[in-house]
């Protein structure tokens, strides 16, 4: 399973890219805005850090607009993915994108049916929201199974991208699915790294150390 951080923050990027964690980067205009920086100068800067797809979504609604963002968008660098949304405009330049070589990334999926267009328009990534499903009471990974399977049946080379995580066990679960990415806010990273156990064991050992005086330096 590849790691996507879900992040505008360049420091939050590079501090989790240290760690070999960073296989790509998701923005969105929200995390952009939550920045406060510049867009472009934000999306070059994430390029030039990592070496995964980078996506950068567009903000117009039509088929026109989104075709002109995504151009300014691609001359960032190489490893741009744009980021569309799961409209019949989407989908549209979803198509006309992917046939002139761009990595597609098409977001706000919330069901199977929009993720078998996504496929069939060739996009390289469809980002299921989990986490906004399980808050109207829906069953997010029920949704990754379902688009999983199906993705199996077919030569879909789309990766199923699990997007919208809200705690650490969403990212198991979709390792246990066999999604193909999760993209992580910086915030549920770090609390995979914690477990209770963890930090008794370690006080431990640390204690037992201390009392025998000695010093591996």
């Amino acid at each position: 399973m590849k790691f996507f951080i879900d992040t505008a923050e360049v420091a939050e990027i590079a501090e989790f890219n240290d760690l070999g964690l960073v296989d790509g980067v998701t923005t969105n205009p929200s995390l952009i805005a939550k920045s406060g920086r510049d867009m472009v100068d934000t999306i070059r800067e994430i390029c030039a850090m990592v070496r995964g797809p980078v996506s950068a979504e567009v903000t117009a609604i039509d088929f026109a607009g989104m075709m002109a963002e995504a151009e300014k968008l691609r001359a960032i660098a190489e490893n741009v993915a744009i980021k569309v949304p799961l409209t019949e405009a989407g989908i549209k330049a979803c198509k006309a994108l992917s046939d002139d070589g761009a990595d597609v990334n098409v977001t706000l999926c919330f069901s199977a049916a929009q993720a078998i267009l996504a496929a069939k328009a060739g996009a390289a990534f469809i980002s299921p929201f989990v986490g906004r499903l399980d808050d109207i009471g829906q069953d997010g990974m029920g949704l990754i199974a379902e688009i999983c399977d199906i993705y199996d049946q077919y030569d879909f080379s789309t990766e199923v991208l699990v997007a919208s995580v809200r705690h650490p066990m969403h990212v198991v679960e979709a390792a246990k699915l066999g999604a193909d990415v999760v993209t992580v806010p910086a915030k549920i990273l770090k609390q995979m790294f914690k477990h209770p156990l963890t930090d008794k064991g370690l006080d431990a050992f640390l204690a037992d150390w201390k009392k025998t005086g000695q010093s591996i330096l």
